[in-house]
């Protein structure tokens, strides 16, 4: 009975020891380790304005009950604003969100998260900046901690581009009073914008179409001693210069020579070397020569003020003549008097 019993007491405390040893292995971590295929991690947006957000987000495929996310970030150009789905931590170039999921009344196994940035002021985001979100996963498991899963690629590379709103460049053609033929005109070439696009090869060209007989000249000289004739040649390096940022006001001084009168048509396009010419900006006027003859009203002819109306309450100087009305009234009085005897005078 003893033997009996002293098994019972065996058999029992191997199968505590064995169950004991299974909770804890289940405790421990994952028992298998499985690729996850189904990682998706996007972005909002590709572009983002001065104080714009961008949101990263990670979609898992799967229930996870724990990960660990680590995104790194331009902190030059984009400021951490939140995550969600975790605990995050920054560090100022990275952003760490730990999640570990516990079963406790509330909380649920998770399937995706996200990281918010914003992009700084337009103080700072003066030009185009491409950049990237660079993450990575670590931690992977099931809720139930018996899965581990690992990823074939330790980073993933989300690429976006941080830039101001551009402002599309404008071209202007300045000068004052009257062109005269065969007379050099001062004119100015205003190439501005108050955000412009970066740009590192650029130049100006010009057309014309002149009246029949006709031609014209813009020189612009960039020193003593060579002069340019922008229609002929352009205006610039031969491989373009540069341009762009904040409050661009490219200024070109040229001279505009017309061989006749009549109206010239000047095209002016500022074309981008590296984009096979393609037009960054474009505009077109219309140059009026010759003499502008101003109307003026006839010299023979004058208009005199008009008088105002009298006051009707004022006293006249003069008295109006009234003779003429008595002598008329007592001729018509004594006709009468004269008809009316005649009457009688024949009834009598």
């Amino acid at each position: 009975m003893k033997k009996i019993v002293s098994l019972i007491a065996i058999f029992l405390v191997l199968f505590l020891i064995t169950y004991t040893i299974n909770v804890n292995a289940a405790n421990l971590g994952p028992t298998i380790e499985q690729e996850l295929k189904t990682v998706q991690i996007t972005t909002d947006k590709e572009t983002v304005h001065p104080n714009e957000t961008v949101t990263l987000n990670i979609a898992f495929g799967t229930d996870l009950g724990a990960y660990t996310a680590n995104v790194v970030y331009d902190a030059n150009i984009l400021e951490y604003v939140s995550a969600e789905g975790g605990e995050a931590n920054d560090t100022g170039e990275k952003v760490i969100v730990t999640y570990a999921y516990k079963q406790v009344q509330g909380q649920t196994p998770r399937n995706s998260m996200s990281v918010t940035f914003k992009a700084k002021g337009e103080d700072v985001i003066t030009a185009t900046n491409p950049s990237s979100l660079r993450v990575s996963l670590e931690g992977l498991a099931s809720p139930d901690a018996s899965v581990q899963y690992y990823l074939t690629t330790s980073e993933t590379i989300k690429n976006i581009v941080v830039e101001p709103m551009y402002e599309d460049y404008k071209i202007a053609l300045n000068y004052t009073g009257d062109i005269l033929p065969e007379e050099e005109k001062d004119m100015e070439i205003l190439i501005s914008s108050s955000m412009g696009k970066n740009f590192a090869k650029t130049r100006l060209i010009a057309t014309v179409t002149a009246p029949e007989g006709q031609d014209m000249q813009l020189l612009a000289q960039k020193d003593e001693d060579e002069q340019y004739d922008i229609i002929e040649s352009g205006w610039g390096n031969e491989q373009g210069d540069a341009i762009g940022g904040k409050d661009v006001a490219k200024k070109i001084q040229a001279k505009g020579i017309f061989s006749g009168e009549g109206t010239y048509t000047l095209t002016l396009k500022l074309i981008n070397r590296d984009d096979g010419d393609a037009t960054i900006a474009s505009n077109t006027f219309e140059i009026k020569v010759g003499k502008t003859t101003t109307q003026t009203p006839d010299s023979g002819t004058t208009q005199e003020p008009q008088t105002p109306p009298s006051n009707n309450n004022q006293t006249p100087n003069t008295l109006p003549k009234t003779g003429n009305t008595i002598y008329a009234s007592i001729i018509s009085i004594m006709i009468i008097l004269v008809s009316a005897y005649i009457v009688l005078k024949k009834k009598d």
